[in-house]
Formats: C-alpha cells, sequence, structure tokens
C-alpha cells in the first residue's frame, strides 16, 4: 500500500482526539473500518504508531515522527488547493509577491501595504548587496520583483532584460554623531569632510565611481574606507570613527544627525525592476503603487528631508510623474 494524504488524516484525527473510537466518528467511519485502516497505514511504515489502553490512543515515537510530517504536508497540500483554485477562476497571478531588496529602506513598508492589499498572496523578500544578483533572479524566475537603487544616471545591466520603472530620487546624506562639529552646520560641503574616515556597507552604492567622482571635483581623495554591515556602519559612526554616506530617507537613531551635502553632488535612484514578459508584469502596476506609498510614508519619519525636498525640485517619488501605465494593463517601463 502507498501512503496518501487520506491516510495522514487518519493519523492527526486519532492524535487530535485521543482515541479510535472517536476520531471515527468525527471521520463518519465505522470504528472497525477505522481500526482496519490504521493497522494497514502501520504495517506500511513498520511500526506501531499509537499505544492503546483504556486512557486513549497516544502516539509512539514513530507516531510522533509522522504526526510532525503530516502537520506540514497537510496544510501546505490545503495551500496548493486554494491557490490553484484562486489561480483558475481569476487567470491572473496574485497569489504570490517574491520581493527582493538591496538595502532598501522601503522594502518592510512595501510588504505591510503588499500584505494589507493581498491579505491571501504569499510574501517572500530575499536580501542581496547586489543589483545583478537580484536581476538574474528575477530573469531566472526565483523573484518576481526587484527593489534596488543605482547612484546618479547610471542603469543596472541591460544583460538580463528587465523592465524599469523608478520610485524615487533621493539625495544623498551624510550620517555624523551629534557631537561632530560638522553637525552644527544645515549643510555641509564635501570638501569640508577632506579629513575624515569613512565607513560603507558593501555592495552597490555611492561609494565607487560616484562618490571619488565627486571627492575629485571637490579636490581631494577620500582617506581610510572601513567596510562593514549596516549595523557596524551605525557603529563605527556612534563612536566617532568614522562618518558614512547614506540614504537621505535614512531612519533617524538617537545620538547620530544627518545632514545635506551642498549641492546635492550624490544622487541614488530607486527602482522597481520585473521581466516584461513574466506574469508578475501584470502587476507590476500595483505593486509600484505600493512602493510610491512605502516612500512617502517613510518621508513622514524624516520631517527635516521632507523640508529640503520642498526646497529642491526634482527629487523625491518619481512614479506620479512617469509615462502612465495603459489602463489595464503593466505599468509602463524602460526595458534595459
Amino acid at each position: 500500500m502507498n501512503l496518501e494524504l487520506r491516510h495522514l488524516r487518519v493519523v492527526c484525527a486519532i492524535a487530535e482526539t485521543g482515541s479510535v473510537t472517536k476520531a471515527a466518528s468525527m471521520l463518519g467511519l465505522a470504528q472497525p473500518a477505522l481500526t482496519a485502516q490504521l493497522q494497514r497505514i502501520e504495517r506500511t511504515l513498520g511500526g506501531p504508531l499509537f499505544e492503546r489502553d483504556r486512557r486513549g490512543a497516544r502516539p509512539t515515537a514513530l507516531g510522533e515522527l509522522v504526526l510532525a510530517r503530516a502537520r506540514v504536508l497537510l496544510p501546505a497540500m490545503k495551500g496548493l488547493q486554494d491557490e490553484a483554485a484562486r489561480l483558475a477562476g481569476t487567470g491572473s497571478m496574485i497569489s504570490r509577491f517574491r520581493l527582493g531588496g538591496v538595502n532598501s529602506p522601503i522594502l518592510g513598508g512595501l510588504v505591510h501595504r503588499l500584505a494589507a492589499d493581498q491579505p491571501q498572496a504569499q510574501i517572500s523578500t530575499y536580501a542581496s548587496w547586489y543589483v545583478d544578483e537580484l536581476a538574474q533572479m528575477v530573469l531566472g524566475g526565483r523573484l518576481d520583483y526587484a527593489l534596488t537603487g543605482v547612484c546618479g544616471d547610471s542603469t543596472p545591466s541591460g544583460e538580463f532584460g528587465l523592465a524599469w520603472r523608478p520610485v524615487a530620487v533621493d539625495a544623498i546624506f551624510v550620517l555624523l554623531p551629534e557631537s561632530h562639529p560638522m553637525a552644527q552646520h544645515s549643510q555641509i560641503e564635501l570638501g569640508m569632510l577632506a579629513e575624515e574616515q569613512w565607513v560603507a556597507a558593501p555592495g552597490d552604492g555611492c561609494f565607487g565611481d560616484c562618490f571619488a567622482a565627486a571627492c575629485a571635483r571637490s579636490g581631494f581623495t577620500p582617506r581610510k574606507m572601513y567596510e562593514t554591515d549596516i549595523r557596524g556602519c551605525v557603529d563605527l559612526v556612534e563612536s566617532g570613527e568614522a562618518i558614512a554616506l547614506c540614504q537621505a530617507t535614512f531612519r533617524p537613531i538617537s545620538g547620530l544627525v544627518t545632514r545635506p551635502l551642498a549641492d546635492a553632488p550624490l544622487r541614488w535612484r530607486l527602482l522597481l525592476g520585473w521581466h516584461p514578459d513574466a506574469t508578475a508584469a501584470a502587476l507590476a502596476d500595483r505593486v509600484l503603487a505600493h512602493a510610491t506609498a512605502a516612500y512617502n510614508d517613510s518621508l513622514t519619519r524624516n520631517p527635516q528631508y521632507l523640508g529640503w525636498l520642498a526646497d529642491n525640485p526634482g527629487f523625491g517619488a518619481q512614479s506620479l510623474t512617469a509615462t502612465p501605465a495603459t489602463p489595464g494593463g503593466p505599468a509602463a517601463a524602460v526595458t534595459i
């Protein structure tokens, strides 16, 4: 006999009720028929699944193993059946959002808004430091969308054939301890930081060619550079050992301040990408709208940057000014 899902339901019913008789009643079977079925299941698995006496039925070690697996498999199969029914009924994929992000301050907000909009959907996230890794995963069908950023006017590599839409364009600020002499300035000339040590997270960011070029224009070459994760960057800034570049929407941290660089020599463009031939393309406009709303939510945590945006048009949310989507179709995008 091959083990089937209905056999696992029998084992779970006996464990749940603690009695073969009660399980038979719950399943609508005669008690002798359920007993005979349990015996066949036990022969298939190679041993008794329950110890049975006057006090009821208690799982053996083998029974506990089977129950552990059954309690994973049965809900998973039910979920598969429900999703298949929804997909067959709607003709579109609305039950899964697989999101990849590169050091994005709005990924949490995007997940929150998608979950509220699509409460039955399965949402998963994947973090990476590198745009190309996420683009490769989207191309390979392992992710539906990539939420990432690029420095200045650069664009992600065109070899993956993804469509990209801008969510926002932000100025790059500098992160300092409150005790730093430059923290008293409302904005800072980059050249005033020539003697500083810097810290950055690995991967794609503004510490490559863009930052080096901006420093050269200001007449200096950056001094010592530390590389660590985000928490490590914050620790080094808090200790006064280094300062850091940060996205202007960086969540405020007690004891640290962010200050704009004069004339905004560095910009960070936040992009949403997907493959134009994938099913996810049909829902790109919805995801983009949620990403834009999550970005605007992030601004409310940073009144300093809101004030800066008021004086610097061209920065901030971008998608509302982009080419509109075709009614009922996917968001308009540039494929690169």
